[in-house]
């Protein structure tokens, strides 16, 4: 189909959908008096699929300031004048995507996009002039194109390179080693494609808001705030309670820690960790060797849903309180150290999972992670390196402990699902080998992780999962790293078109039903103006997807696939899905539907493979005869007209033109050099 997404690996498929969006968002700018150059088209579709979440159709405010105070001062090198017509491509690109049904409806409308560019093309001119944006690719390539050196000249680069080494041509030296070092440290935005996520389903807001007034973690950080008191409580010299208050702290919030034969509280963990997070939270901090109230934290202690959610984002920066340190060789845990990126990585592991994650399969992962993270030398004493992976495995317990009293995830106990086995053996994935077959080099983690996990995965152990509220709140931090988080229900205001688009690329069958039911209920029942919607579509491949989709989720699905047949803008599609389900044969089909059925695939084939495609088809299937082949197509009444267009202007009249120069001079003329003219020895009869 015309997809708004590929996987960083579909290069081919990427750059092929990109030359089709880019020239029809160019035709269309022509037919509606807009304005756009096609390298900076191409730059947006490029900075939306080098993204976190590769969507090219989803643009908010953020995706455009990205792109244009981020992306282009960052990567793009091009002449003056061309980069100052990017906020207006941009501008028109946007416009086309809504024109054309592809805009993904989850992003900003297009008046908040309108505003968006309008606001980003203010700073644009300063973001294009500051040298601290410019990647060292850019930096150099810039520098070449503004002492006009061409970049695809091979001997122009090597001239300007020799010029640099010389000193003929200048530069700024403390620019260049600022942008090394960002460059090394790692400062530069994050574009790194992020996992897919499936749909997720939410409860009603006010389960979730009752649900937060229940949580434990809620309760306590609420009674530890108002313990404090108006006056607060004193400290010792080393900054912790003093051992009665924490004893009395403790019966409070009902830690058990009151009655422990300590010498300081700073042996109570609980009452530790709590206190921790209320400071982290914002509710209460230190003052004068005192702990007291934070004034302006009393709206939140009144709404438990935000104190909720403000605790749990205060969660991943507790790791020193949660982790306890390991002893002998090193002073603090390895989980406690990397906290901030091992913790959203389980979470986000954890989140639209169906089933529980057995604790065992996690604590391999983070152990893997820790190794990794920490540089650990692959022959570093076996005790050694034992020791610390236990001393992780306890730590992630106490993260889930923290996380289940907080209402965050649910913990449970038993065997765990075949599922979380599956992928640890070579062989076949999937009971009838669905999923394809797993060899050695695909397995996700190394023999000895693998032997230590197999037999835990076999008998019963602790298991999570995120709660509702827990799979709300990592949603949310998904979205706000840019990354694509499907919800089951917020397409319910979508158009027709990109409710379908969205269903076709981005939901499984079942989780697209539920989808589509709850669009219908909302918008009369009625599958008439979804019918539109993909008879709207420019784009052939889409409108395939787009009915397929249709025709998969809906109950009557198939019978009213069978009753389009003869639909004037359908019927093609439909009788290209009835041949491959096998519900039709050649035979059965009429000559127009023959004629129609070639027009269908040879559109197809140019939505995806480009013209050069569509010509190497033709030369090898119908060869000499190609031109009036294709001009059969453009006869046949095919109601893709645009497409019929391209496929006129790009194939039929490039072989007309290419057919007229082979046979301009299809005999020598007489007198030709080596060749019989009037003149000179006559042949013999």
């Amino acid at each position: 189909m015309m997809r708004t997404h590929f996987d960083p690996e579909e290069t081919e498929e990427f750059e092929s959908a990109k030359d089709l969006l880019v020239r029809r968002c160019l035709a269309w700018a022509d037919e509606h008096g807009m304005r756009a150059d096609e390298a900076m088209l191409m730059a947006a579709l490029d900075a939306r699929h080098r993204s976190r979440d590769g969507r090219l159709a989803h643009w908010d405010a953020r995706q455009v300031r990205r792109f244009l105070l981020e992306w282009i001062p960052r990567h793009l090198a091009a002449e003056r004048d061309v980069l100052a017509t990017a906020p207006e491509s941009l501008l028109t690109l946007l416009r086309y995507l809504a024109a054309s049904g592809l805009r993904d409806p989850r992003g900003a409308s297009p008046a908040e996009l309108e505003a968006a560019v309008a606001e980003a093309a203010a700073e644009y001119p300063a973001a294009l002039a500051d040298p601290a944006r410019q990647g060292i690719g850019k930096f150099w390539a810039q520098i070449a194109l503004d002492n006009g050196i061409l970049l695809d000249d091979e001997r122009a680069v090597a001239r300007f390179q020799r010029d640099i080494d010389t000193g003929r041509i200048g530069f700024d030296a403390g620019v260049l080693d600022k942008l090394l070092e960002a460059e090394f440290t790692g400062a530069g935005p994050n574009d790194e494609r992020a996992f897919t996520q499936r749909p997720v389903a939410l409860p009603p807001a006010a389960e979730l808001a009752a649900e937060a007034a229940r949580s434990e973690v809620v309760r306590q950080l609420a009674a530890l705030t108002g313990w404090v008191g108006t006056n607060g409580q004193p400290l010792t010299k080393t900054g912790n309670l003093r051992l009665a208050g924490a004893r009395e702290l403790a019966a409070l919030l009902g830690t058990g820690e009151q009655d422990l034969r300590v010498r300081s509280s700073a042996e109570m963990p609980q009452v530790n960790l709590l206190l921790a997070w209320a400071k982290k939270t914002g509710l209460v901090r230190v003052r004068t060797g005192r702990l007291v109230r934070v004034a302006k934290a009393a709206p939140v202690l009144r709404d438990p849903e935000a104190l909720w959610q403000r605790a749990f984002e205060a969660t991943f920066e507790l790791g020193a309180a949660i982790c306890t340190p390991t002893f002998g060789w090193t002073r603090s845990s390895m989980l406690a150290t990397a906290f901030d990126v091992l913790l959203p990585d389980v979470l986000n592991t954890m989140y639209s999972m169906p089933i529980p994650i057995p604790v065992a399969r996690l604590q391999e992962t983070v152990w893997l992670a820790c190794q990794e993270y920490f540089l650990l030398d692959s022959e570093e004493d076996g005790f050694r390196q034992d020791v610390w992976r236990r001393q992780v495995e306890k730590d992630l317990l106490a993260v889930f402990d923290a996380l289940s009293g907080l209402g965050a995830i649910e913990p449970s106990h038993g065997v765990p699902d075949e599922l979380y086995s599956s992928d640890l053996r070579p062989g076949v994935l999937g009971e009838f080998g669905e999923f394809g077959e797993l060899t050695e080099d695909d397995l996700p983690l190394p023999p000895e992780a693998r032997a230590r996990l197999l037999p835990r995965l076999a008998e019963p152990g602790p298991l999570v999962r995120l709660t509702p509220l827990g799979t709300r709140a990592v949603r949310e931090r998904m979205l706000a790293d840019g990354r694509d988080a499907p919800l089951i229900g917020e397409l319910v205001d979508a158009t027709a078109g990109e409710l379908l688009g969205v269903l076709a690329q981005h939901h499984t069958r079942e989780t697209a039903a539920v989808e589509l039911e709850g669009w219908l209920a909302a918008h009369g029942g009625d599958v008439e103006p979804l019918l539109d919607a993909i008879r709207a579509c420019p784009f052939r491949t889409r409108a395939s997807a787009m009915l397929s989709t249709l025709v998969e989720t809906l109950p009557r699905g198939q019978a009213m696939q069978a009753g389009l047949r003869h639909d004037p803008v359908l019927g093609p599609i439909v009788l290209t899905a009835l041949l491959e389900a096998g519900e039709l044969r050649p035979e059965d089909l009429a000559a127009d539907e023959h004629a129609l059925l070639l027009a269908e695939g040879l559109v197809l084939l140019l939505e995806l493979g480009g013209p050069e495609a569509v010509m190497e088809q033709l030369s090898e299937s119908a060869g000499r005869e190609a031109p009036e082949f294709v001009a059969e197509v453009l006869d046949s009444g095919h109601p893709a007209r645009a497409a019929l267009e391209e496929l006129r202007a790009l194939v039929y009249e490039p072989m007309l033109a290419r057919s007229s120069r082979l046979r301009l001079v299809p005999h020598p003329a007489p007198g030709s050099r080596g060749r019989p003219s009037g003149r000179g020895r006559k042949r013999r009869h």
